[in-house]
Order: C-alpha cells, then sequence, then structure tokens
C-alpha cells in the first residue's frame, strides 16, 4: 500500500531523503532552500537554510552525529545538528556544482562535483580536499561507500561507475550499454554496486572487480533515477518518467509499484526506521510504501 504525505508547498521539492540519526526521514526542499524533518508518526518541521536559491540536494547522516547534504546552486556543503542548526562549507572548485555525497570509513563525508570533473573529500571541521578525475565533462553524479572501504560513484555523461580509494587513486569501469547515463547507486548486502541507467532504463551492479551485469526494465524509458537497499537485500529505484517505484531482486526479479498521485517526480528514497520505504516527491510530498 502507498500512502503520500503533504510536507511542503508543491514547488518546493523534496528531492533527497535519508533516515537521521533520530529514527526521523530528513529531506531536502531544493526549490525552497529549507531542510524538512518527518517522523515516522507524520509530524513534519522544516528548517530555513541563510539562502533560498542554494539547492540543497542529496542528504546523508554524517559520523557526527548531524545531517550533510549538498548545495548544488551556490556550491557549497552544509550540516545540520537534529535540532535545526545549520552551517554551510564552500568548496575550492568555483561553480562546481555539489551533488553526491556519502560518509566513509575515514569519518569524513565524500561528495561529487558535477560541473568540475572532480571528488571532494570533507572532514567534520570543514576541511576540504578535492581529487580530480581522468575525465572530462563526465558530470559525476552519485557516491557510496562500497564494501572494500572505497567510494564508488556514477558518471553520468562518461557513462561509467567510478572507483576512488581514501588516498585518491581514481579507477573508472565504463559500461557495456553506450549513453546509459548512470546516476543513483547504493552498496548491495550482495557486495556489489547496485546503480540505475536512467538514459537506457536499465538497473545494474558492478561487482568489486569491475564486472558488471544490466537488467533490463519493463519499460526502458521509465528514467530510473535513485536506488536503494533494505534490510532484506532487496534494491528499491525510482521511476521518473514511470511515475513509480521499483524493486529488484539480486537475481533480477523486478517489481513495479504505481504512485498515487499524476507526475508525482519521484527522485531519492530511503528505508525507514518502521521498515517501509519513503520516497521524496518533488510536487511536495512523501509517499510511503509498505509491501
Amino acid at each position: 500500500m502507498i500512502t503520500e504525505v503533504p510536507v511542503a508547498e508543491a514547488d518546493a521539492g523534496p528531492y533527497g531523503i535519508t533516515v537521521g540519526p533520530d529514527g526521523a526521514l530528513w529531506f531536502t526542499l531544493v526549490h525552497a532552500g529549507r531542510i524538512g524533518r518527518l517522523t515516522p508518526y507524520g509530524a513534519c518541521e522544516q528548517y530555513a537554510l541563510d539562502s533560498a536559491d542554494c539547492g540543497p540536494t542529496v542528504i546523508t547522516p554524517g559520523p557526527d552525529g548531524a545531517l550533510w547534504f549538498t548545495r548544488y546552486r551556490d556550491h557549497r556543503i552544509g550540516r545540520i545538528t537534529t535540532d535545526g542548526q545549520a552551517v554551510s562549507f564552500a568548496v575550492p572548485t568555483a561553480e562546481g556544482g555539489p551533488f553526491g555525497i556519502a560518509a566513509a570509513a575515514d569519518d569524513a563525508l565524500w561528495f561529487t562535483l558535477t560541473n568540475a570533473d572532480r571528488i571532494g573529500r570533507i572532514t567534520t571541521d570543514g576541511q576540504v580536499t578535492e581529487f580530480p578525475l581522468p575525465v572530462d565533462h563526465a558530470f559525476p553524479s552519485a557516491i557510496t561507500a562500497g564494501p572494500d572501504g572505497a567510494l564508488w560513484f556514477t558518471l553520468n555523461q562518461g557513462n561509467a561507475i567510478g572507483r576512488i580509494t581514501l588516498d585518491g587513486e581514481v579507477t573508472l569501469h565504463p559500461l557495456p550499454t553506450p549513453q546509459a547515463a548512470p546516476v543513483g547507486l547504493s552498496a548491495g548486502a550482495d557486495g556489489k554496486l547496485w546503480f540505475v541507467e536512467i538514459g537506457a532504463g536499465q538497473v545494474g551492479h558492478i561487482d568489486l572487480d569491475g564486472a558488471i551485469t544490466e537488467f533490463p526494465l519493463p519499460d526502458r524509458s521509465a528514467r530510473p533515477h535513485a536506488i536503494t537497499v533494505d534490510s532484506a537485500g532487496t534494491c528499491w529505484f525510482t521511476q521518473w518518467a514511470g511515475n513509480s517505484v521499483g524493486s529488484i531482486t539480486a537475481d533480477g526479479r523486478i517489481e513495479e509499484y504505481a504512485l498515487p498521485s499524476p507526475g508525482s517526480e519521484p527522485h531519492g528514497l530511503a528505508v525507514g526506521v518502521d521498515g517501509a520505504l519513503y520516497v521524496a516527491l518533488e510536487t511536495g510530498a512523501v509517499a510511503r510504501l509498505k509491501v
């Protein structure tokens, strides 16, 4: 069953969503410059940032008990405590466009710079380092910590999956499908990295040795966007054009769940402490799916 909880005005977002250390859902209101908090009981709060036009995008829990997020439009990394106190830090590369962000084994946050072909690292006290990638105009997008301790990321326009070690060594793995345009990725329970291909309408996984497998979706034009993994090891992903949420098992079995409202624009998603799947709908709501 899928229900929708209104959390903001229709043109505010949300875009990214994650579970905070307090057990609540935290989400970005990308078009309004705010961060939202939604409890499993439906109570919602919002925290205004210092700029309504900063474009908060992807959000993740940090090793310091706060939430960290990218500010795509003003090229900063944000931090917000669970009581709503927010600060931000500039990245060295002007107009870098930070997008994906994830905590790593070194107790720092690593992020992508979509406009600069770089991967960034920020410590919890705000010290930033950047690592250039060996490609041009590749649009690094999502990033996640892998089971090997390295960071893995998608190259949306570079049509590849990348890996960067904690000391900055980069390896790139080209995708088999041309113009697949990978976006979201997540570490699976099977030791693989799972990702979605918005351009090809496929879900794929990559082994730690670089072997790639791809699974075509029932609707190749559904434009899958983000992906996450539940406690049972099932991967869940949003389908922006398909206005739906999909699931895929380790052996490639796919199921789809239509969202109740047309044109919902589903983006980020996260599994809540109650075991339900929560989906950020850019039309001002969060959807809850309990199978």
